[in-house]
């Protein structure tokens, strides 16, 4: 039925350039009974046509019934191997996050390592380097999470938490949020909300609000918080990561950013929550189950509540203990000028090689490393003290002081959900982040090459792809250590990375992380769901107007500040 034409390539000075520059090509050939529509677009090395048949009749709106696409080599035959083999490595490491996730728990982070072996053994890439500073920096904020928690201090956190959602049942929808936003902001983790969905399905079923309604956004909001705490993994290897990048960024100044940003996106998710699906006197389907006397007694009969739980004054005293560390934290990021300074050799920048009299030639970095001093080469340099290490330090003593003086049981702390749940983060962060690292740091120059013109142009584009891997890998602060250096090395300003920081956290566009599937176990009322078609579950529309709305508001704000 179509007429399939031979495809025209541009002439050679047409496609003549910058191998960097996109350039779009539109061309209209009108045929006797077919509009054969061509678009040249040249990226990098390669020319990609798209062709569009369309048939006379559906002309008139010009709407292509389909498109295909067809690689052709710009240059030589080199150039078309390269970009198969990237493929395949890539295609191996999606494949290695994908059966991870399929697992869950540590899977994500044991899993990567095949995809690594595969990588370095048998295609040859050099390996690329673990994220050794942020999963020290996890392990202490663990840590010191968990040692609260085995004193009884999380327990009195939520307990302060359920007494605001009890005063003001009506209001859940905007409070419940709120609520579990702050705790994961405090913890640095998003499982210290598993006590509080209960309390807050319960509270709404009392009260004749529509569960899913409080439920999604509340899930939505133990995430978010991550990227709003100073001791989060995201937010802290942001800021490593950014220094190291030439955008000397402090904690403080991202949680100006995003801490409000989150607020807002979580607030608009809530106030779209507020009518959302049928009242539950309304909802036939929820009628129809209250129809069955062991059914409603089961809705409305479990009531969820840690009021009745008596806290000893130790395990108020651990969450003080705990507070101000964080306090400590923050101070320190804020007045730096009063951090410890030692001295140090480094390489002086663009020194050549040192040849010894035996002839053994090494770099000036080498010598830096070795701490020779070497006029011309290695210099004596004022560094300050890092606040990777500073919160490390400042975790691990507050670690400690729990233990001694607040009755926190050390064994009790490795059984409870925030130290376990931590170290499958380690795990997970530890084997994606380093997968990452070996693709995109062998292909640096060709990612540039690809993606530097787009990027230049559209760098808020970046959030896309933050998003799209964070559906993959589930850990905001995997997708922070995998991806930000390679944003940066696309020439991507710091403060654009800062404004999409809100776009890190999309795993819940696949309900398949913890949180989402025991908030959907919590609500007796069955309004919370994944639905039929998996993507239609009670979490996408607060998650995606979170999403959106933050980050249209953090990128306003960082552009206003920096």
């Amino acid at each position: 039925m179509f007429q399939v034409f031979h495809r025209e390539f541009l002439k050679y000075n047409r496609l003549r350039g910058s191998p960097l520059k996109c350039r779009l090509y539109w061309k209209y050939l009108k045929f006797k009974r077919t509009r054969k529509c061509s678009l040249y677009c040249t990226i990098g090395h390669f020319k990609i046509e798209i062709v569009g048949l369309m048939m006379k009749k559906y002309v008139q709106n010009t709407k292509p019934l389909f498109f295909f696409v067809t690689f052709a080599d710009r240059l030589n035959p080199t150039n078309l191997k390269l970009l198969m083999l990237m493929i395949i490595q890539l295609l191996i490491v999606l494949g290695a996050l994908w059966v991870g996730s399929r697992y869950g728990s540590l899977a994500l982070g044991a899993i990567s390592g095949i995809g690594l072996a595969l990588l370095v053994f048998c295609f040859g890439m050099k390996p690329g380097t673990p994220p050794t500073d942020v999963i020290y920096i996890i392990i202490a904020a663990v840590t010191c999470a968990g040692i609260m928690q085995a004193s009884g201090g999380m327990d009195w956190l939520i307990q302060i938490a359920e007494k605001m959602l009890r005063k003001h049942p009506d209001r859940i929808t905007f409070l419940a949020p709120l609520s579990t936003f702050l705790l994961t902001v405090l913890v640095g983790t998003g499982h210290v909300v598993y006590t509080l969905m209960p309390i807050i399905c319960d509270i709404a079923l009392k009260k004749g609000i529509r569960p899913e309604r409080p439920c999604g956004v509340a899930s939505i909001a133990s995430q978010v918080g991550i990227t709003c705490s100073p001791i989060a993994a995201a937010v802290v290897a942001f800021v490593t990561i950014s220094n190291a990048n030439g955008f000397d960024v402090t904690i403080p100044q991202v949680l100006m950013v995003s801490f409000p940003a989150c607020i807002m996106g979580l607030m608009a998710a809530a106030a779209a929550s507020y009518h959302r699906g049928l009242d539950l006197d309304k909802d036939p389907e929820f009628q129809k189950k209250l129809q069955d006397p062991e059914t409603r007694a089961y809705i409305y009969g479990g009531g969820a509540t840690t009021l009745d739980k008596e806290i000893p004054q130790s395990a108020k005293n651990a969450v003080y203990v705990f507070l101000g560390a964080i306090i400590i934290i923050v101070l320190f990021a804020i007045f730096q000028d009063i951090l410890p300074t030692y001295d140090t050799i480094k390489a002086i920048k663009d020194a050549p090689e040192y040849t010894f009299s035996d002839g053994t030639v090494a770099s000036a970095d080498a010598l830096a490393k070795a701490k020779i001093l070497m006029p011309g080469y290695t210099e004596m340099s004022t560094v300050q003290l890092k606040m990777n290490v500073i919160i490390q330090i400042v975790m691990v003593t507050a670690a400690a002081i729990m233990i001694m003086f607040c009755k926190a049981s050390p064994k009790k702390a490795v059984l409870g959900p925030v130290w376990q749940s931590g170290m499958v983060a380690v795990v997970a962060i530890f084997g994606i982040a380093w997968l990452a690292d070996t693709y995109f740091s062998n292909y640096t120059e060709e990612m540039q090459a690809m993606l530097g013109d787009i990027v230049a142009k559209y760098n808020w584009s970046i959030a896309f792809v933050f998003f799209l891997v964070s559906v993959l890998i589930n850990s905001q602060g995997a997708v922070v250590v995998s991806m930000l250096p390679l944003a940066y090395s696309l020439g991507i300003p710091g403060p654009v990375l800062l404004g999409v920081l809100p776009s890190v956290y999309g795993y819940f566009f696949i309900p398949n992380y913890p949180s989402d599937i025991a908030t959907v176990n919590f609500d007796r009322s069955g309004t919370t769901v994944i639905g039929k078609y998996l993507l239609n579950h009670s979490f996408m529309m607060p998650g995606l107007i979170h999403i959106f709305v933050a980050t249209l508001v953090a990128y306003g704000l960082s552009m206003l500040i920096f």
